[in-house]
């Protein structure tokens, strides 16, 4: 099925962006989707299969250059569109190293090598149980010893929690009170006093832990930054993924209004197709319009990004926002078109209903991302 293209078409994007997007579907159309049965075992293939591609040099960044924003959404996009859990493999290598891309040292960087041929797993260790979007009130631990620090505490519903072979861990330093006591660490998973102490599974299934750090030594040049920049690294890196989050929904949207449009003309209801009763028409159109406004805010931050901008925190939190509470609407009303096939265990349009709902939490819930915006308007 060929979902609609035309928006390439559109100025945010380049040459070079259109033959991307081409680029990626055909391996898409290749080889997704894929068993979700083993999950941990599918993400390691799935991450391993487009490192071998090429298709995770767009998660890091040589250094002196700068994550394409464009790019990123577009591979999101296009994977969420086939396979939910290709989409997660993809955007984990770029949000797990994206403190190491943006901040991190010469050394440091040597990961990105791993991580973007699809040799090594990565892991963004910032939620706990205590502290979700509240980032400011993070309790796990960092002191200083002879030779670097200890981190003690524990995280929560990490991604590839449990199969990641290295981590960026935010931590409490203690060089301020709330946010600017705040710092990053590159951790690999072998590390003595790391454990996943429990594997979290979520109505959509992803690899996910809870992680325990129990007095965890780190040399000194495990620091991302400088001590206390913790809080500004976090935002970096979520300054340039937030916008991708909406992306992924994006790919949900599209896929979701793919198949509905397929099952009105496709299904007879008193002799004639579903597609031309009015009612259906009137949802058809109100999905189409939400596909296109979502796709307008997501680019729109995406090329503000990269056009040099040096924060699109107002920006990403709209495309985030919209796109994910749209993709929701399309998506509920793709399964209500499909009646009770919608709701089948293994349908198309059930599994995205699943895919869709956790969008609207992870990296800054909808409220969080409603204060966000209210708070640059009101500024």
């Amino acid at each position: 099925m060929m979902a609609d293209e035309t928006f390439l078409t559109w100025p945010f994007f380049e040459p070079r962006h259109r033959d991307w997007a081409a680029r990626l579907q055909a391996w898409c159309a290749a080889h997704l989707p894929v068993s979700h049965d083993d999950v941990d075992g599918a993400c390691r293939r799935l991450v391993a299969a487009l490192g071998a591609a090429g298709l995770l040099e767009p998660t890091g960044a040589d250094e002196g250059e700068r994550l394409d924003v464009r790019t990123l959404a577009l591979a999101r996009e296009t994977l969420a569109r086939h396979d939910g859990l290709a989409d997660f493999a993809f955007a984990m290598q770029g949000l797990g190293m994206g403190a190491v891309t943006l901040f991190g040292s010469p050394a440091q960087r040597a990961w990105l090598a791993r991580t973007r041929a699809g040799r090594a797993i990565a892991g963004f260790a910032l939620t706990e149980p205590g502290s979700g979007s509240d980032v400011a009130n993070t309790a796990t631990r960092a002191e200083r010893v002879p030779g670097g620090w200890r981190l003690t505490g524990e995280k929560t519903y990490i991604s590839n929690g449990g199969i990641a072979d290295v981590y960026v861990v935010f931590a409490r330093s203690g060089e301020a009170p709330g946010a600017k006591g705040l710092s990053a660490f590159l951790l690999p998973a072998d590390t003595p006093g790391l454990r996943v102490a429990e594997r979290i599974e979520v109505i959509a299934p992803h690899p996910l832990a809870r992680l325990s750090l129990a007095g965890v030594d780190l040399p000194e040049d495990a620091l991302i930054g400088a001590p206390g920049d913790g809080f500004k690294i976090a935002m970096s890196v979520l300054d340039v993924f937030r916008t991708t989050v909406g992306a992924a929904a994006l790919g949900f949207a599209r896929r979701a209004l793919d198949e509905a449009v397929a099952r009105v003309k496709a299904r007879r209801i008193a002799g004639a197709p579903m597609a031309e009763l009015q009612m259906v028409q009137g949802h058809i159109a109100d999905m189409a319009l939400q596909v296109d406004a979502a796709a307008l805010l997501i680019y729109r931050a995406a090329w503000a990004k990269d056009m040099g901008a040096a924060r699109i925190s107002r920006e990403a939190a709209m495309a985030k926002l919209y796109a994910t509470e749209a993709a929701q609407k399309v998506i509920d009303a793709a399964v209500q078109l499909h009646g009770g096939d919608g709701v089948r265990h293994g349908e198309t349009v059930e599994r995205l209903y699943r895919e869709i709902r956790a969008l609207r939490i992870y990296e800054g819930a909808s409220d969080v991302q409603r204060l966000i915006i209210a708070r640059s308007v009101l500024a």
